[in-house]
């Protein structure tokens, strides 16, 4: 049986309680939770977080027996701005440091973006802002060592680290255990590059596969020369090359859905759920 969740801020809820009933009535395991995302209406910047909140929340989905896999702290660990910068990842170790409290052990970020406003650029596929993600992971890792918690890095095709290449020299380059990856295999296609999607996701598991904690679950159409993302079973991803790879390597792993919602959620379990039996 697939070990499967979702990211709680695709599951439309009012409170904590009807989020955690709705994801349990799918039969869902796992979440990923960002809590600026789930919980708007809830102070989570810097130096809110508290072993009573995290513990409040964590109780939440432990009765419906729900883990909470990641803890998503989505950051721009590299913006322009160095004070901006800082702030971004000393809220990154705020929840590093009370992972714990919610019972989790991973913070997931993907690597940012040299523009201020997040917006595509060439520039971040340069030396230094590569650079800049080692220097500013291997201050989030060092936290992560104190804390036996572990930084969870997800690579895009618009940041700066792009490609599996690039992901396996940040892990060479950090050099430690805390450090681990959350694979996203369409985070690393383009419009350009999806018709080698099967030599670059075999390259990725390759390269780091022993490192891959978590997969994220989507897919994704061609639209226009576009990319767009989809949800799974309802795009080009080759899910059947996926399984194969991960189930052997990696028993029980976390599956978590992304770019999921309503009205695709079911169909996607029940998608997953074959491509995994089958594998």
């Amino acid at each position: 049986m697939i070990n499967l969740g979702i990211r709680a801020h695709d599951v439309k809820a009012s409170s904590l309680d009807e989020l955690v009933q709705t994801i349990a009535h799918k039969g869902l395991s796992s979440v990923q939770l960002a809590l600026a995302k789930s919980f708007p209406e809830l102070n989570t910047g810097l130096g809110s977080l508290s072993p009573g909140l995290g513990k409040y929340i964590g109780k939440a989905f432990r009765q419906k027996n729900i883990d909470i896999a990641v803890l998503g702290c989505y950051i721009n660990m590299i913006h322009p701005n160095p004070s901006e910068r800082q702030k971004v990842l000393d809220r990154f170790k705020e929840h590093i440091r009370f992972a714990r409290d919610f019972g989790c052990s991973v913070i997931g970020t993907e690597t940012g973006n040299v523009n201020a406003k997040m917006g595509f650029t060439i520039d971040n596929f340069r030396e230094k802002p590569f650079l800049d993600v080692v220097e500013s992971v291997k201050e989030l890792v060092n936290e992560a060592e104190k804390f036996g918690v572990i930084v969870g890095i997800e690579a895009g095709v618009n940041h700066p680290v792009y490609s599996p290449a690039l992901l396996k020299r940040l892990l060479d380059e950090v050099n430690s255990n805390n450090l681990q990856i959350i694979f996203d295999p369409v985070n690393l296609l383009t419009a350009e590059n999806y018709n080698n999607q099967d030599e670059i996701i075999k390259e990725a598991i390759e390269l780091f596969g022993d490192r891959i904690i978590i997969v994220h679950c989507k897919d994704f159409v061609i639209e226009e020369g576009k990319l767009e993302f989809a949800s799974p079973g309802k795009g080009l991803l080759n899910y059947d090359l996926v399984m194969n790879l991960i189930k052997p390597k990696k028993p029980h792993i976390q599956f978590l859905l992304e770019s999921t919602t309503e009205p695709f959620i079911d169909d996607s379990i029940a998608f997953l759920q074959e491509k995994y039996e089958n594998a």
